[in-house]
């Protein structure tokens, strides 16, 4: 890679709500709606709101089941594309104030988290399979920006508005054409702190819903990764459970040096692995012993959060209105396992972490005892681009220095194993790779 454009990819620089939204790291959402009442995926905009009934719903419950599982926030589908609204809408009657339940549940689900500390998102899909005006362009655009407004004003400040690609058919047989950009303007007009996910400028779909990242996670990409063109064809059009599953094998290396190589404008793009607890996105009687198992989902945040991505992990709510009882035991589960893997820094107190040349390549790490760590942290300074390209950490063993684990790319945060091996008082972290300069933020040992 030439210099000059060595130097534009590492001149990348993440927005300010980028930075924000990446600490939050890990957090919910939940599939909720009509087809919870339907035992579908899908709807087809025809369901009565009569059906939407819940006799015990209760989003403090699910908020508490975020907790449990170590999340920062939630993300709620206010609207599927069956076009019936869980939110107080002015704009149409296909919504939950016209439902025997008769209440705002994105309210409702506002308030339960402000009570326990979780920001809150909006999923508005753009496919309305109900609303007459989906095909009709301008006259959809303006139903759909009106509903965008009554959720960006209604229910406080919002960390994220999830967009997602699908686009089929509405009622009169038309598809839209979705304005995008007026869309946006009128996000960054009404939230300007929300960043804009997957069908968005601000994060990146990682391009499956099986919750896997790619071993390389950059968060500089070439900037046509963010043509909404190439975004929505990828996405599901159908629902498909196959579709669910599937990781494409073609889109391993988006931002190596020879992905880059041929590209003239590089943009800050972090991506977001979005995975359901169940089978499905929404409830399923049927899949109430299908719950992922707990190494999975290890396997998962170690992958997505570990691998510089969000993780955005679904909950499909009881028709009744809560999370049920194996769900959120699992959540209990994969929260209790990060707590105890990651509340105890080995390196506490250490005597020294310092860089041992004046690239700061190499990091001598004095440990204040002996230790055998099961895990090494990793975070840049992302504020300054995404550098480091590899990495090694190696143990003092004898005299020699014996390397214990390795990786590639670390960005926000990177977490890699580290297989059993006898302790050590002293340790090596080695830059292997990297662009121009590096800056370090965090190393650590659990």
């Amino acid at each position: 890679m030439k210099e000059n454009l060595l130097e534009r990819v590492a001149a990348a620089r993440p927005s300010a709500r980028q930075l924000k939204w990446q600490e939050l790291e890990f957090y919910a959402f939940i599939h909720y709606g009509m087809n919870s009442f339907t035992d579908r995926e899908w709807g087809d905009g025809s369901e009565s709101p009569e059906i939407f009934f819940p006799r015990a719903l209760d989003t403090d419950q699910w908020c508490r089941v975020a907790r449990d599982a170590g999340m920062s926030a939630i993300i709620i589908t206010a609207k599927h594309h069956d076009g019936f609204c869980l939110f107080d809408t002015k704009h149409s009657e296909h919504s939950v104030m016209r439902s025997p339940y008769g209440k705002d549940v994105v309210a409702q689900l506002a308030d339960s988290c402000a009570r326990h500390g979780l920001k809150l998102g909006a999923y508005l899909s753009p496919w309305d399979r109900h609303d007459s005006r989906y095909g009709s362009g301008v006259a959809y655009d303006d139903y759909f920006c009106a509903q965008l407004t009554e959720l960006m004003s209604n229910y406080g400040e919002l960390f994220c508005l999830w967009f997602d690609g699908a686009c089929g058919e509405g009622p009169n047989g038309k598809k839209q054409v979705y304005d995008w950009q007026r869309y946006y303007a009128l996000i960054r007009e009404m939230q300007p702190n929300a960043v804009i996910a997957s069908m968005g400028p601000d994060v990146r779909w990682c391009g499956n819903e099986a919750g896997r990242a790619r071993p390389s996670e950059w968060s500089v990409v070439p900037a046509v990764m963010a043509d909404k063109t190439a975004i929505a064809a990828a996405s599901q059009q159908a629902d498909d459970r196959n579709f669910r599953e599937r990781v494409p094998e073609d889109t391993a290396d988006i931002g190596s040096r020879a992905a880059l190589a041929g590209h003239d404008e590089f943009i800050w793009y972090p991506a977001e692995i979005d995975v359901s607890l169940r089978p499905g996105w929404f409830y399923h009687a049927s899949e109430d012993d299908a719950i992922r198992g707990l190494e999975n989902l290890k396997e998962i945040y170690i992958e997505g959060v570990g691998g510089n991505a969000a993780l955005l992990l679904n909950f499909s709510p009881h028709p009744q209105g809560y999370i049920h009882a194996n769900d959120a035991a699992r959540a209990r589960e994969l929260g209790d396992w990060i707590r105890e893997s990651f509340s105890n820094n080995l390196l506490s107190g250490a005597a020294a972490i310092r860089p041992d040349d004046e690239a700061g390549a190499h990091f001598i790490i004095d440990a204040p005892r002996a230790i055998s760590p099961k895990y090494l942290v990793l975070r840049e300074d992302i504020s300054r681009g995404q550098r480091i390209e590899a990495f090694s950490l190696y143990r003092m063993e004898k005299g020699a220095w014996e390397k214990a684990c390795a990786g590639t790319v670390v960005g926000h945060k990177r977490i890699c194993r580290i297989p059993d091996a006898p302790p050590s008082d002293k340790w090596k972290l080695q830059i292997d790779s990297f662009r121009l300069e590096v800056f370090v933020k965090t190393i650590a040992l659990y």
